[in-house]
């Protein structure tokens, strides 16, 4: 399951790059690039409402396919998609690379679906929120690691002056769905639990009836939504002259500060909400940031890990004032990204740059935490309001080609505006939205 958390993180971030890739290589403007993002986690959309109407229908797919089966079969879509990179590549066809990543996110959504869930159930619900944290931290390192290697492939290893610049993507995707299969066939002869549950099998729209899974949906759109359009814009905006006018491959070095960000803040997440005692979490979570400063140092140099402290300090003590509560981190961590968002919109130079980053760090625990608190209490139905939160994610579909318009029109940096408007949702979802129809809930019980 580690193997698989890092994976699909590590290609998810790819997306990142080729969104300059084939801007560039086909003439794009900052819309029709956002498209990556749309074709991509509009898949998600489009196969979980999908995978909801089966379950209405004939019950809940995972409850008769088991989890295992589940993995099996996202990866093997995933393996699909990525081939079709290869014909793409042959034809220099823009659309046809909308439509390859369309599969790749259908696979995805599988994983998604049998993911989260599976890894809530391994445990009591009161810690779920750490142990989602625990394996998204592992599916941060991959959008840590991501970068700095995809970037170095496509911009330098496999880029040509003599081919089309959407070349240099085939060989590295073709890797991708050779490892896909591999874990496909790993996954069918590994022996780990694949709780099929046919007698519990319920139909209907059972989930929908619960306010806090609703508005989790909303929350889901808006987080995933933010953070993509964030990430999506962190190339172009370093490339910017007040930023420093930095090369496409430079500034692909700045994307692991970002992502790296979400892998730091959810191991400390794991930390923070898990049922460790005081005397043991308190200093893993004080050690967790310093060794992350002495980590960007080392690789990269002290000048940046001096502005990358700043942010971590500020992680640290948001961290100490969440007390270990989900929601109370949410509207924390909401409020300070939309303190960074307003710092990126309206300073320049190294301000600007680290602010920004600095948001990575802060979009860490939004994932398992809303997940967490989104589908307590459901029992039975939570694969089923799973598959109601994975389809949320098409907010990483819509928000980037929005924010894209925007920033054709008045300039990147107040594009912003459209992530600073998903995170003060969360805020709300993290004050009230939780809550909702909670008392309902108990009294059925």
């Amino acid at each position: 399951m580690t193997v698989l958390f890092f994976m699909w993180g590590f290609m998810t971030v790819w997306n990142d790059i080729l969104i300059p890739r084939f801007k560039e290589a086909f003439t794009l403007t900052y819309f029709q690039a956002m498209l990556v993002q749309f074709a991509f986690f509009g898949a998600y959309a489009v196969g979980s409402l999908i995978y909801y109407a089966i379950s209405i229908v004939s019950g809940d797919p995972i409850n008769r396919i088991g989890y295992k089966n589940g993995v099996i079969l996202g990866l093997l879509i995933a393996a699909a998609g990525s081939a079709m990179f290869v014909p793409a590549a042959m034809m220099s066809s823009y659309p046809f690379f909308l439509i390859a990543l369309f599969v790749v996110g259908l696979g995805f959504t599988m994983l998604q679906i049998t993911a989260n869930p599976y890894v809530t159930i391994l445990g009591p619900e009161e810690t779920a929120s750490s142990r989602l944290n625990l394996s998204q931290a592992f599916n941060s390192l991959g959008t840590t690691i991501g970068p700095l290697i995809g970037g170095w492939l496509i911009f330098k290893v496999f880029s040509s002056g003599d081919l089309h610049g959407a070349e240099s993507v085939r060989i590295p995707y073709l890797c991708f769905a050779g490892v896909f299969v591999t874990l496909a066939i790993a996954f069918k002869f590994a022996h780990i639990p694949n709780f099929t549950n046919e007698e519990a099998i319920t139909r209907g729209a059972g989930a929908l009836k619960h306010p806090h899974t609703v508005l989790g949906m909303l929350a889901i759109f808006m987080y995933v939504g933010g953070e993509v359009a964030v990430g999506s814009a962190v190339i172009n905006f370093m490339e910017l002259p007040e930023l420093g006018g930095l090369t496409h491959q430079a500034a692909t070095h700045y994307l692991a500060f970002f992502w790296g960000g979400l892998m730091i803040g959810r191991f400390m997440g794991a930390f923070a909400l898990s049922s460790m005692k005081r005397s043991f979490k308190n200093p893993l979570m004080v050690a967790t940031p310093c060794l992350a400063f002495l980590v960007a140092g080392t690789l990269t140099n002290w000048n940046e890990a001096l502005h990358y402290g700043v942010p971590l300090i500020l992680l640290l003590g948001a961290f100490f004032l969440g007390q270990a509560s989900a929601q109370r981190m949410l509207v924390l961590f909401s409020l300070i990204i939309i303190g960074l968002l307003g710092a990126g919109m309206i300073t320049s130079g190294e301000t600007a740059k680290w602010a920004i980053l600095g948001i990575g760090l802060f979009c860490s625990v939004m994932w398992s935490n809303i997940f967490s608190l989104a589908i307590e209490g459901l029992g039975p139905m939570k694969s089923q309001a799973s598959s109601l939160l994975v389809m949320a994610i098409l907010g990483g579909a819509l928000l980037p080609p929005l924010q894209g318009l925007i920033a054709d029109k008045y300039g990147i940096q107040l594009s912003f505006i459209i992530p600073m408007i998903a995170f003060a949702y969360i805020t709300f979802y993290g004050l009230y939205g939780y809550r909702a129809g909670r008392g309902s809930m108990k009294a059925a019980d």
